[in-house]
């Protein structure tokens, strides 16, 4: 009953804000009921249109709801990934998209569609190189990629987000464990019937896809792809206090991956820039700004979340890497200029990462975009005068 009292709650303020409802399009594909829905459909903020990305921008209400959304319950047309209202909710009706995306050798920057994903995760995979994990819910991109391989940790994004998962191949080990699974159907590879394509626009072969093209492709083949039950992030537009200002957040991940996260007060955002040599130390980094090959815009984030995890060796050659993700640890959430320690909590397989207080109170997201960056619990934490600078570490 409380959460029923929440949801009206949560409703009643969302159709004030709103103002009277928009004709609103039934989606043609069926729909469960999990704990993110109602029977009440919220108008949302604007019409469908024609866009380059086939989707709307999301944006906030005028009045967004001060005690918060989630972590538990959304309304229906909220993308729980951001907190946004999405103005075609019917793309929520579906599974979140996974996409391996590369990040070196550097003639692969500057990537694309990175700027439409709802999360990304950056993590080291071997012998001095991150990749990333691109998720699209309440939003489309045309292009993503370059697409490559998996890795052991992709399994429990997989299943936090019930994703479906596109990538480019992996080691016999990792497909071993990818394709005995439960989400086995979910797993999309390069082939003349599945939606990855090809594209050469600068000398280099790269395998992309259509994240809506991904999605209508796991429907026909007859997987379910009906909305999920993606409850765990709480988010809240306030600022929380206790916070400590941090305008600029650096990562060295290896001698050949570093990236550096600047806080643009002007839209809120953090703005990323990255390594263009390799370097030893922070006198001898160089940096350029990260852009979206497909939209042209800057890459940016609203929330900036940097997770301690247990990376473990499976083989020291060729290196591989577990990296468990149940339970908690330390996190640190970079939001608004401001940084706070929390820990991230997950307490089971198919659980989304939340983020909680000391005293275990949900930690808010500011509404928007999430950028995790994955490090290794021993990694080294120093502070100066220019901004925080984490340095990759594993035992």
């Amino acid at each position: 009953m409380k959460k029923l009292a929440s949801m009206i709650a949560l409703i009643l303020i969302f159709l004030s804000a709103c103002g009277p409802a928009a004709p609103v399009t039934t989606p043609t594909q069926e729909s469960t009921p999990t704990s993110t829905t109602t029977s009440t459909l919220i108008p949302a903020t604007s019409t469908p249109t024609s866009t380059p990305t086939s989707t709307l921008e999301p944006s906030f209400t005028p009045a967004y709801p001060p005690e918060g959304i989630g972590p538990e319950t959304y309304p229906p047309n909220v993308d729980p990934l951001t907190g946004l209202v999405v103005g075609d909710f019917s793309l929520l009706e579906r599974r979140p998209l996974m996409i391996k995306v590369s990040n070196i050798p550097r003639y692969v920057r500057p990537q694309w569609g990175l700027t439409l994903a709802d999360h990304v995760y950056e993590y080291y995979t071997e012998y001095g190189s991150t990749r990333f994990i691109a998720i699209y819910l309440g939003k489309d991109a045309a292009q993503v990629g370059p697409i490559r391989s998996a890795r052991f940790f992709d399994d429990n994004i997989i299943r936090a987000y019930k994703a479906v998962f596109a990538f480019g191949f992996a080691d016999y080990r990792v497909m071993d464990v990818l394709f005995s699974s439960d989400y086995a159907d979910r797993l999309v590879l390069e082939s003349v019937n599945t939606p990855l394509f090809r594209i050469d626009p600068n000398g280099y072969d790269h395998l992309m896809v259509d994240t809506s093209d991904l999605s209508k492709y796991i429907t026909k083949i007859g997987v379910d792809n009906r909305r999920q039950d993606l409850h765990g992030m709480f988010f809240k537009k306030e600022v929380p206090a206790s916070g400590v200002p941090v305008t600029q957040i650096f990562v060295h991940y290896s001698l050949a991956i570093y990236n550096k996260w600047e806080f643009d007060a002007s839209t809120g955002k953090y703005l990323r820039s990255s390594d263009t040599v390799e370097s030893e130390n922070v006198a001898t980094d160089a940096y350029a700004p990260l852009t979206d090959a497909f939209t042209k815009e800057r890459v940016s984030a609203d929330n900036v979340v940097f997770l301690e995890l247990p990376y473990q060796f499976i083989n020291k050659n060729p290196e591989q890497f577990e990296i468990p993700f149940t339970g908690e640890g330390v996190a640190y959430a970079f939001r608004d200029g401001q940084v706070y320690r929390v820990h991230w909590r997950r307490l089971t397989q198919d659980a989304m990462v939340s983020l909680v207080n000391d005293d275990g109170t949900p930690f808010p997201f500011k509404p928007g975009n999430t950028w995790f960056e994955v490090i290794g619990k021993t990694s080294v934490l120093n502070r100066d005068d220019q901004g925080w600078h984490f340095t990759f570490h594993i035992p």
